[in-house]
């Protein structure tokens, strides 16, 4: 992908998706013993990232594409995001989800107005699903390239915002994020360090890397729900752009997780979702270069109540 493709996306989504800050966090700072911002996209509408790549793809239609609607599958914040975008073009969407999905996100959708279709117990089985209704648009949640430069956005903020970055933390599932963002940085300054975070037990992306081959492995029950899920069988984009913009790739536990929720509310009374706090509780566990400046991706706030009570918040 060429960085204007970004540039366009950009463009394409003003007035939608929000520039959000890049936050120095003097108390992460003096934790890690390096220099650290938060990029904060829990200041999006939907509470998440996701509205970049749902409004650069949604806002490429033809108009007679608009008028017959649009479907996609999600763990959640992505089919938040189709939801709110779809609304606010006056465009009818339905959303397939899992039933791992929090009640939250299901209910978050529901008042955005989609149609919302429980099917299985995995976002790959609501994928099946989703690409089986007739008629309308489905827009997927990362292996686009109209998804991937909406998400590669917040990299070319990230560079305006903070260009002496050394360091990009990204949460990493489908790799839509990842290469987006990372394609960014790696095109505007090659010598950016890229670090993927993924779940321990699932982490489909970091383990077809490992393996030299998209693979499947079943989901499990997580503090960072929106982690969750595959990168498809037929993987066109994310999982060939993920090899080549991430340095390095790294598993956290639930207990890393854990930490790095109640270290955002704790530090800045800031209520993140796991998936959010996953580089954070990573970052604290490590030994950061002294003087390195370092972005950590706060991706979204959509955490559902019984999240809380695991954490005994």
């Amino acid at each position: 992908m060429h960085l204007q493709q970004f540039f366009r996306a950009r463009q394409r989504i003003a007035g939608v998706a929000e520039e959000t800050r890049c936050m120095y966090s003097e108390p992460l700072s003096n934790m890690a013993g390096a220099n650290v911002y938060l990029k904060l996209e829990t200041e999006q509408p939907t509470g998440a990232f996701r509205i970049r790549g749902a409004a650069n793809k949604i806002k490429s239609l033809s108009a007679e594409e608009k008028r017959k609607g649009v479907a996609t599958f999600s763990t959640g914040n992505h089919g938040i995001a189709v939801a709110y975008v779809a609304r606010e073009e006056n465009i009818p969407s339905v959303i397939c989800i899992s039933n791992r999905v929090p009640k939250a996100k299901k209910s978050r959708l529901e008042e955005l107005g989609a149609e919302v279709i429980v099917v299985g117990e995995s976002q790959d089985e609501a994928e099946k699903y989703c690409y089986s209704l007739p008629g309308v648009t489905v827009i997927p949640p990362f292996d686009d390239e109209a998804v991937i430069a909406g998400q590669g956005t917040i990299g070319l903020e990230i560079m305006e915002q903070c260009p002496q970055v050394d360091h990009v933390v990204v949460p990493l599932s489908g790799g839509g994020l990842m290469s987006g963002v990372g394609m960014v940085m790696k095109k505007m300054n090659e010598a950016i360090r890229v670090t993927g975070v993924s779940i321990e037990g699932a982490a489909v992306m970091h383990e077809s890397i490992s393996r030299g081959t998209p693979v499947i492995l079943p989901e499990k029950s997580t503090l960072a729900d929106s982690l969750l899920g595959g990168i498809g069988g037929k993987n066109n984009f994310t999982y060939q752009m993920t090899k080549q913009v991430m340095d390095t790739s790294v598993l956290v536990s639930e207990q890393t997780i854990a930490r790095g929720i109640t270290t955002m509310l704790d530090k800045h009374k800031m209520l993140v979702e796991g998936a959010a706090a996953s580089g954070v509780g990573w970052m604290l566990g490590e030994r950061m270069a002294r003087h390195e400046n370092i972005v950590i991706l706060i991706t979204g706030n959509n955490i559902d109540a019984g999240v809380l009570d695991q954490l005994q918040i």
